[in-house]
């Protein structure tokens, strides 16, 4: 166990915002948790575990849960905010006057808000007047909560334009079991983070349909194109989507039956309403909302995203789950890889 001995403050009391808060917390931090509701904290603090997300993990004793903001962002030296995307906005609000001067603020939320389009980092710029300075991060990577709490090993990245910010969170969250690797592009680490959940949830829907292996590779081969295609339309690096952040995570949460998102889709292809999906799924699925964002800019900036618009006809319009497929075979792009090096044997 390292000994680190700093104050954190993680935002967000729900899977993810746990298992961060733990790994910081038995490496030796004192951790201040913020959950919403005060009989959470209170069970959090008596019991020495989240039994509404990970009954099965225990909790180092170096975490404190309140539901008072003030108390746990105070003092904190590194914010990890862990929310809904739906708060997140006025979570950072409500932050602002809490805040010390040399603070360095981490979003671990994968979501975009609408009208107009913003990451998170962008909201923490636009409220908090950091201008992109070095007090900005992002931690994004392949990282189902649950396999985190059983110690399995993952991997993740923190993108930042300081290199002391990387080099404490990788101080603060590094275990034997926990990797950080580093970045300094945080729009592209953002973006696929958020974008890939959209593709989960139609994975999750053509599991659902019994597609067969070969169209799943199809359609995760055709997600990353798509990722990478809106991200070159927004100015982010599309070799950033190769990494933890894109393959990785787009990989791991588009295959499992423990993402949330492929929940919903599986609900979703198996002929159930959204809300009763929802319901069945029983934790926030951010595709739903950052689908609404992507369909929108897509339009707006013309770039052609197929898979997001058989989605959105699927769920708004009243399409069959199986038009997902034939939309796919049907569309008229036939360019494999769209970003390619120029050689020799490539024109």
């Amino acid at each position: 166990m390292k000994t680190n001995n700093k104050n954190i403050a993680v935002l967000g009391g729900g899977s993810f915002g746990t298992v961060i808060a733990n790994i910081a917390a038995s490496n030796g931090n004192k951790v201040s948790l913020w959950v919403r509701d005060s009989e959470q904290a209170l069970r959090i603090n008596s019991e020495g575990a989240n039994t509404s997300y990970h009954p099965e993990l225990r909790l180092s004793e170096n975490i404190n849960a309140s539901d008072r903001l003030e108390d746990v962002v105070k003092n904190a030296k590194i914010i990890f905010i862990a929310t809904p995307s739906s708060i997140f906005e006025t979570i950072v609000i409500r932050i602002k006057p809490l805040l010390t001067e040399d603070v360095q603020i981490i979003s671990c939320t994968k979501g975009i808000k609408n009208d107009p389009f913003k990451t998170m980092t962008d909201l923490i710029n636009e409220h908090l007047c950091f201008n992109n300075t070095n007090s900005v991060g992002v931690l994004s990577g392949p990282n189902l909560a649950r396999e985190i709490a059983e110690m399995k090993v993952a991997g993740t990245v923190i993108a930042s334009r300081s290199e002391d910010l990387i080099n404490d969170t990788k101080n603060i969250l590094s275990s034997d079991t926990f990797k950080i690797y580093s970045s300094n592009d945080i729009y592209g680490v953002e973006l696929a983070g958020a974008l890939k959940n959209i593709y989960a949830i139609i994975c999750g829907m053509a599991d659902s349909l019994d597609v067969g292996e070969n169209a799943l590779g199809l359609i995760l081969t055709r997600s990353m194109a798509e990722m990478s295609r809106f991200a070159v339309a927004k100015g982010a690096n599309p070799i950033t989507f190769l990494g933890l952040a894109g393959m990785g995570d787009l990989v791991a949460t588009c295959t499992s039956s423990l993402s949330r998102n492929f929940q919903l889709g599986y609900n979703l292809g198996s002929g159930l309403h959204l809300d009763k999906a929802k319901e069945n799924v029983g934790q926030v699925a951010e595709g739903i909302r950052t689908l609404e964002v992507i369909k929108t800019e897509s339009d707006r900036l013309d770039i052609n995203m197929p898979l997001v618009d058989s989605l959105y006809e699927i769920i708004h319009n009243d399409q069959s789950p199986e038009s997902l497929i034939k939309d796919l075979v049907n569309n008229s792009n036939e360019i494999d890889v769209e970003f390619v090096k120029e050689g020799k044997n490539n024109g």
